[in-house]
């Protein structure tokens, strides 16, 4: 599961960041703001139209990501 289709409000762990090739400068930016494997993170809302932005918790901070964006952090369960 990536970050686009948690559900609301389940805390879940960062997996991985994963792009496609080209574009390895969107995962270090994500990677830079801390969603790193580990991190516990969460979708505390969505934009009402189309789903954009997302509103997600990673850590301590709190960010708006595209869909986009989202799809790209792959998940784990938070005991996994």
């Amino acid at each position: 599961m990536n970050l686009a289709q948690a559900p609301l409000s389940a805390v879940l762990r960062v997996a991985r960041v994963r792009v496609i090739a080209g574009q390895e400068a969107q995962a270090r930016q994500l990677e830079e703001i801390g969603f790193l494997p580990g991190e516990p993170v969460c979708v505390m809302a969505r934009g009402l139209w189309g789903g954009d932005p997302l509103a997600v918790r990673v850590g301590l901070s709190t960010f708006a990501l595209r869909r986009e964006e989202a799809a790209c952090i792959e998940l784990e369960a938070p005991d996994a």
